[in-house]
């Protein structure tokens, strides 16, 4: 084994290191990777194993496939790292992952019957139109569901928020909204953080960090700070704000990183590493322009 991966399963590493590791792993996605990645999964860290399940499925190599399988049919585990294996199986968009999907898509634990849900509906769609993200997403990431072709926030926003349609359906209005990405497009997401789905809520968080929006700070603070919230929309709060990297959000990072909940904890920590990484890399640009 390489002795810089021999961090990802020491405990005693740094969370925001182990997280590194995991990334370098992405990018490596060779089949000896994903064979490390999946030693992960034994980790006590939630924050690390969901990680992990994002990245294998961020990869979209079929490689991967088994391991998310063996993660999401364990009804025993963390229901936020089964979540996530759901999601990472939408990325990959295998139709051989429907069967498994339509499995759990009733599943007693809410967070995982949405997103098996959303992951058929995201998988059908790809089968039938042979797009995806490499059309659609400036961001880099492979969404659960492609943007919607409009872009009147107005008309984004009824959709984001109406209950009525399906998670896939309000996913692409979301993602529409990350797109058009003005001030008002930031306020209709901020608007979906009341949204009684925690998978919602959660995934709005992400998005928000995505902008990396000033006029965010309030709400995800509120999201971060409500103990009553799931860990889940916490946990994608806290990240979020690291990657706005305000300076009024470090004091915010640091008193939730003291936060009982392990995941919360570890999740203000890799925050505060991406706040550093964000500060740092627009002090580089702000020298190159000068």
């Amino acid at each position: 084994m390489d002795p810089d991966y021999n961090c990802l399963l020491d405990p005693s590493c740094p969370i925001a290191e182990r997280m590194s590791t995991v990334f370098v792993l992405k990018h490596e996605n060779s089949d000896q990777a994903l064979d490390l990645l999946k030693t992960g999964f034994a980790s006590k860290s939630v924050l690390l194993k969901h990680e992990i399940a994002y990245v294998m499925g961020q990869t979209q190599n079929e490689y991967s496939i088994p391991y998310l399988n063996e993660i999401l049919a364990d009804v025993d585990r963390n229901c936020i790292v089964r979540h996530e294996a759901a999601e990472a199986l939408a990325a990959i968009g295998s139709k051989n992952s429907l069967e498994i999907l339509q499995q759990f898509s009733s599943d007693p634990q809410i967070e995982v019957s949405e997103t098996c849900s959303l992951a058929i509906d995201s998988i059908q769609f790809k089968l039938k139109h042979d797009v995806w993200n490499d059309e659609f997403c400036r961001f880099g990431s492979v969404d659960p569901a492609p943007p919607s072709n409009i872009r009147d926030v107005d008309q984004l926003r009824v959709s984001l928020l109406d209950s009525s349609l399906s998670f896939f359906e309000r996913y692409r209005a979301l993602f529409a909204l990350r797109e058009v990405g003005t001030k008002p497009a930031v306020l209709a997401l901020i608007d979906g953080l009341s949204d009684r789905s925690a998978l919602f809520r959660h995934e709005i968080a992400y998005v928000l960090g995505q902008l990396r929006d000033a006029v965010s700070i309030p709400a995800l603070t509120k999201r971060l700070a409500d103990p009553s919230e799931h860990p889940m929309v916490r946990h994608e709060a806290a990240e979020a704000l690291g990657s706005v990297a305000d300076d009024s959000v470090r004091e915010i990072l640091e008193k939730f990183k003291a936060d009982d909940d392990l995941l919360i904890h570890e999740s203000c920590d890799v925050a505060l590493y991406l706040a550093e990484y964000w500060t740092n890399q627009a002090a580089k640009d702000d020298s190159a322009d000068s």
